[in-house]
């Protein structure tokens, strides 16, 4: 008998295959001691273990290329510095020569010992950090039975479990696992961003998955509605097979608008920028036809390394950039780095209590003046060879900009002293992610020449809702009547004081969120260049002089059930 379960689809794309269901990382092992002589070898066979897991970490690490292993490798290198973590092998070994328990055990006592101090944190982001533990315990867990993790002979099948971890995914894949559900999650984890650049299938908040499917039962994954049916009858499979060469065709129908203009039914162009960190992201923003780029990450140039890069490796890495776009503008974001990334140059603060509120973007940029000149002079650099603007994040007043507008026109003058040709003039612009700064615009408007929201960190700072939370991703939700309110006044004051206003977050690349933001007002999106295409298609169907008139209803609405009524009935009866 076929049974339908239902979650939130968090990467788009549909999947046929046998389950593969995968238990939760805690550790059922029962107290186990071992005689004196034994000591020795459960500590050989815990280092052994722990070293399995580091050759595998980095093997993964090897097997990644270009935009993957930037994506990727941070997760990575978390998961390499816990394997290294001295709290957590020191009390392994502890465990085992004090208490002689066997390697198993030891792992499971520690693993609660941190839990509990894990759960004791007040901060939301470094409680969830305990997922990567277990995820890291699992790991050695598995070599200490000198079994690879269970990712093994999965080609064809849909991994159903509670969690998956970022640093998995790229592994999965290569693997040839076509789909994912999981019981807990959100659309907007970090988890799902990277399944949605990997095109990996993937369906969150299915709260008895784990339960209900059984190992070998044939599922069909449907990530665009969220649903999971399990033992499909021949009706469903037909059906399935439907949707592919629907998909397939759309697939067709969207190529062709490579080359057309971002224009809606009334003729009213949008203009669609894209998000990048890598050349590949480059070329595939430049073949896709974006305007430009609306943000261009810096920070993969300081991860996974011991030294800072200096000044010629910048420069030559947003200089290509640059020249990888023809002429279209680059918009570099200035370090956005916290302690919530395995940074290993000393440059973050590591033992910062809470990083998401801590010294990260601009403050990061004005607490160290060298590391930040060091970057400054190598983007004015870069501007000599096409359009650059500067986008700078966590902005929260005017003083930060004014300090750092004091700090540009300095290093200007003294890069073209020593000869290098700086363009005449670089737009400086603020990312709007801190409310202070959203509700004080005014006060800092003229200071700045473009804005860019970054919906992500907004919302979890307006909501006090940390994204990375799973066990909170109902409350993060960018349909809150406060986040859409709040949107709307930015670009309000932006059109005030003429200065564009983009939205850089995940939302911008969301086809189902374009009539809501061209509702508020919105005329400029920055997305990932995957779904660039989606979003043009969605524009081209809108006619929006028909749709600025319902914005006005859709922020009335009360709650976010009243904002997602708007968007499946007005929004949705005003596409073709």
């Amino acid at each position: 008998m076929s049974l339908r379960l239902r979650g939130h689809g968090a990467a788009r794309g549909n999947a046929l295959g046998r389950a593969r269901v995968r238990q939760s990382h805690t550790l059922e092992v029962a107290e186990q001691r071992v005689p004196a002589n034994q000591v020795e070898t459960q500590l050989q066979r815990l280092h052994t273990a722990i070293e399995a897991a580091r050759v595998e970490m980095q093997q993964l690490r090897d097997r990644l290329h270009g935009a993957l292993a930037r994506e990727v490798g941070e997760f990575l290198e978390l998961h390499a510095l816990l394997l290294d973590d001295p709290e957590l092998l020191q009390g392994l070994d502890e465990l085992i020569r004090t208490h002689r328990y066997s390697a198993d055990y030891a792992l499971r006592v520690q693993r609660d010992r941190l839990a509990a101090v894990f759960d004791g944190m007040e901060d939301a982001y470094l409680r969830s950090r305990m997922d990567d533990l277990d995820h890291v315990i699992g790991r050695i867990h598995a070599f200490l039975h000198k079994r690879a993790p269970d990712l093994k002979g999965v080609a064809g099948e849909i991994l159903v479990c509670d969690n998956v971890a970022p640093s998995e995914l790229a592994q999965l894949q290569a693997q040839g696992v076509v789909g994912i559900v999981t019981t807990a999650g959100s659309a907007l984890s970090h988890s799902a961003i990277l399944a949605r650049s990997l095109h990996l299938p993937l369906v969150v908040g299915v709260g008895d998955a784990v339960q209900r499917i059984e190992d070998g039962d044939v599922l069909i994954v449907d990530a665009g509605s969220g649903q999971v049916i399990v033992d499909p009858t021949p009706e469903h499979l037909r059906d399935y097979r439907e949707r592919l060469r629907a998909l397939a065709k759309e697939q067709r129908e969207l190529g062709r608008l490579r080359s057309k203009p971002t224009r809606t039914r009334d003729n009213v162009d949008i203009t669609l920028l894209a998000n990048a960190e890598s050349l590949e992201d480059v070329a595939k923003a430049h073949a896709l036809g974006a305007s430009g780029l609306g943000l261009y990450r810096t920070e993969f140039l300081f991860l996974q390394r011991n030294e800072l890069p200096d000044e010629d490796e910048q420069f030559h890495t947003y200089r290509d950039t640059v020249l990888g776009m023809s002429g279209r503008p680059v918009t570099i974001r200035t370090l956005d780095l916290g302690a919530d990334k395995a940074d290993r140059t000393g440059l973050t603060l590591s033992d910062e209590d809470n990083p998401a509120l801590g010294l990260r973007g601009v403050r990061l940029s004005l607490a160290r003046p060298a590391v930040a000149q060091t970057q400054l002079r190598a983007i004015l650099r870069a501007s000599g060879y096409g359009p650059v603007r500067i986008l700078v994040p966590m902005v929260s007043g005017r003083e930060e900009i004014l300090l750092l507008r004091k700090q540009l026109k300095k290093l200007t003058a003294q890069l073209r002293e020593e000869g290098h040709e700086i363009a005449e003039h670089i737009p400086l612009g603020a990312m709007i992610e801190v409310p202070a700064a959203a509700l004080a615009l005014d006060c800092f408007i003229d200071d700045i020449d473009f804005l860019s929201i970054g919906t992500n960190d907004l919302v979890q700072y307006l909501l006090a809702v940390d994204r990375n939370n799973e066990a909170l991703g109902e409350l993060y939700s960018p349909l809150h009547p406060a986040v859409l309110r709040l949107i709307a006044q930015v670009i309000a004051t932006g059109r005030t004081y003429g200065k564009p206003v983009a939205v850089c977050g995940e939302i911008a690349g969301d086809p189902r969120f374009v009539p809501m933001l061209l509702a508020l007002g919105l005329t400029e999106f920055s997305l990932h260049p995957a779904t660039l295409l989606e979003v043009r298609r969605a524009v081209r169907d809108i006619h929006l002089g028909e749709l600025r008139v319902q914005g006005e209803k859709l922020l009335r609405a009360r709650d976010r059930k009243g904002i997602e009524k708007w968007l499946a009935g007005n929004a949705q009866g005003l596409l073709r």
